[in-house]
């Protein structure tokens, strides 16, 4: 009897787990598709923002409809799952993000930003491929690149903004991030990347060479 209930008890943490996946990679297509159409419509980079709403709203939109900055988010979060406190990575990625925005707002210059964005996804694309050997010092210090530049870039949208608008663009952009890195994260460990002698889900290598293919074709963009 006891044998039982524990069998069915294990059965349905599993189905949890699968369905909160599946509602996680869900949500992060429908990211991706955002970010796919924003590109081919061609968004604005100036928002023209006036007032603090529209900055928090911008800011929960800005790493949604770049797709370098959004897969690039994807692939940290992924890459996250293999370490047991891998969610540090994360949160050093969000604050180097927040350090990007402000060292764009003291006009200070940070020289090659779409280049740099463009080689960070095609590290991470290329790690993905191969987790392990994976480091975490390694994974954290192009994850706090990654951040700078892409707050950096961000920023752009609200130089010369007032205070209350830019500390609501900042609050906008760091719940997304979090809310896409962790989602990520969670998808990673539900299939077991952390786990020890894994082996590697094909589905994590097709990703991983997506996410170069992109890199790679924004670094051409951004160099000619």
């Amino acid at each position: 009897m006891f044998k039982t209930k524990l069998s069915e008890s294990s059965v349905s943490k599993e189905l949890h787990t699968s369905k909160l996946m599946h509602r996680h990679i869900g949500a992060i297509a429908a990211l991706i598709l955002i970010s796919l159409l924003s590109s081919l419509s061609g968004t604005p980079v100036d928002h023209a923002i006036s007032n603090a709403w529209e900055s928090f709203l911008w800011g929960l939109a800005d790493p949604v409809i770049s797709l370098n900055c959004l897969v690039g988010i994807v692939a940290i979060g992924l890459l996250s799952s293999v370490f047991v406190r891998g969610a540090a990575i994360a949160g050093c990625f969000i604050l180097a993000t927040v350090l990007g925005i402000v060292i764009h707002l003291l006009q200070l210059d940070l020289p090659g930003t779409e280049i740099a964005i463009a080689i960070s996804t095609i590290v991470f694309g290329t790690m993905l491929m191969m987790p392990n050997q994976l480091n975490l010092m390694v994974l954290t210090l192009v994850s706090i690149s990654a951040g700078l530049f892409q707050g950096y870039a961000n920023a752009e949208s609200i130089v010369g903004a007032e205070i209350i608008p830019v500390v609501a663009y900042i609050l906008g952009i760091t719940l997304t991030l979090f809310a896409v890195a962790m989602s990520a994260r969670e998808i990673g460990v539900a299939m077991g990347m952390g786990e020890i002698n894994r082996i590697l889900s094909w589905k994590m290598s097709i990703a991983g060479f997506a996410l170069c293919a992109i890199g790679i074709v924004f670094l051409s963009n951004s160099i000619i």
